[in-house]
């Protein structure tokens, strides 16, 4: 008995050394008389960028200073991920209210509470007129009456407005409601949005009129606050200012799954020849795109009747293969066809926890070849989809799958 460890995506050697001594160990552990072997492609057929990141835009200002975050972008992202932000800062830090107030009297309604019964009256995709156009131009409409509504009977809206005590402060309570109101839609649009900043701003411009303000003078308070703080929590002026070294970071591993999809052949040339180098019956185990690249050399060669020599088993772990099968974007296996006649028993193990994981047995239902096996590491993702070599219950599935296959 032979075994065949193939790693997934964004390993190169020192981290394949140190994975494959632990796989190794473990398996001999549990069968003595075997070899184990490990195919180690990444530094070979795996991504690098080749001309050292210049394709991302921004990477570096023309005189070699960090590109600036773009300040306003920065706002409006912190505002579609929390579209009561703005009215928080207003509710909890906006302006001083004194016990001399007329507006704190009892009986007496503040600007404030004017600017909410004006909010309360707006319904819906008005029926025509610049902002029904808007609404439906952008994508928006579908979302509006829910973003409304949620706005006005927000606990948010409520403290802002019986703060809002004067003139200027119901005027700025306005604007921070359009913009709450014009981010709940966004939110609720999200992919399906078609909408550029001018029509973002021409929106709240339209919804701060109806509601007594004046878009055109921004609310100073929770501007400020709500500026400073998005430039610190929001990702996009962190991914302006580190795209590069991001980029370069996340090239072994993204850069790996899309070099595979353009040029995958290579890899599983390459495979192919491992496997066949060895003697006897070989379990071949394969990690994340390693079991891709398994399934589709196995699946390639099956179908052209000539199935790879010594493929006793397929082990897959954390694998991405029956997602992408059902996408059509498996190369060994036409969109909705079955796995063909050659080709092995199959054991794909996953965790739920892991996003990088799939199951294979509803995939290829009725295949008595194909089997999924759940094993938990405790753990969130990413480190579930690198845990799952430490865990004994692994072992234990494979050691069960391999007398399966020994016995027919």
């Amino acid at each position: 008995m032979r075994f065949l460890f193939v790693h997934g995506t964004g390993v190169r050697r020192e981290r394949h050394d140190t994975l494959f001594a632990l796989v190794r160990d473990r398996l001999t552990a549990r069968f003595p008389d075997a070899s184990v072997d490990s195919c180690f492609w990444g530094e070979r057929f795996g991504a690098t960028l080749g001309a050292d990141g210049r394709s991302v835009p921004g990477l570096r200002a023309p005189d070699g200073a960090p590109v600036p975050g773009d300040p306003e972008t920065a706002e409006w992202a912190l505002l579609v991920a929390d579209p009561l932000c703005e009215l928080r800062v207003l509710a909890e830090a906006g302006w001083e209210t004194g016990a001399d107030d007329p507006f704190a009297m009892p009986g007496v309604r503040s600007p404030g509470a004017g600017v909410l019964d004006l909010l309360a009256g707006v319904r819906g995709v008005p029926d025509g007129g610049e902002l029904a156009a808007l609404l439906l131009g952008t994508g928006l409409a579908a979302g509006f009456p829910g973003a409304l509504e949620s706005v006005a009977r927000s606990a948010e809206a409520a403290r802002a407005g019986a703060r809002a005590a004067e003139q200027p402060h119901a005027r700025e309570l306005a604007t921070a409601l359009a913009r709450a109101v014009t981010a709940a839609a966004l939110a609720s649009a999200g992919a399906e949005a078609d909408c550029t900043g001018a029509e973002r701003d021409r929106l709240v411009e339209l919804l701060t009129t109806r509601l007594g303000g004046d878009a055109r003078v921004p609310g100073a308070r929770a501007a400020a606050v709500l500026g400073r703080l998005a430039q610190r929590v929001t990702t996009q002026p962190l991914l302006n200012a580190w795209r590069g070294s991001l980029t370069v970071g996340s090239a072994p591993a993204l850069g790996d799954i899309l070099r595979y999809q353009a040029r995958g052949a290579d890899l599983r040339a390459f495979l192919g020849e491992r496997i066949t180098a060895g003697q006897g019956p070989t379990v071949l185990i394969g990690h994340s795109l390693g079991g891709v690249a398994l399934v589709d050399l196995l699946a390639l060669a099956a179908a052209r009747g000539e199935p790879v020599p010594g493929a006793a088993l397929l082990v897959t772990v954390g694998s991405q293969a029956p997602f992408l099968h059902e996408l059509g974007a498996l190369a060994g296996i036409e969109p909705g066809a079955s796995l063909p006649y050659a080709f092995p028993r199959w054991l794909n193990v996953y965790d739920r926890q892991d996003v990088l994981s799939y199951l294979a047995e509803p995939v290829f239902a009725g295949d008595p070849r194909v089997s999924d096996h759940e094993i938990s590491s405790r753990q969130p993702f990413p480190a579930c989809h690198s845990a799952y070599w430490k865990q004994d219950a692994l072992y234990a599935r494979i050691e069960q799958a391999v007398g399966e296959a020994e016995t027919g």
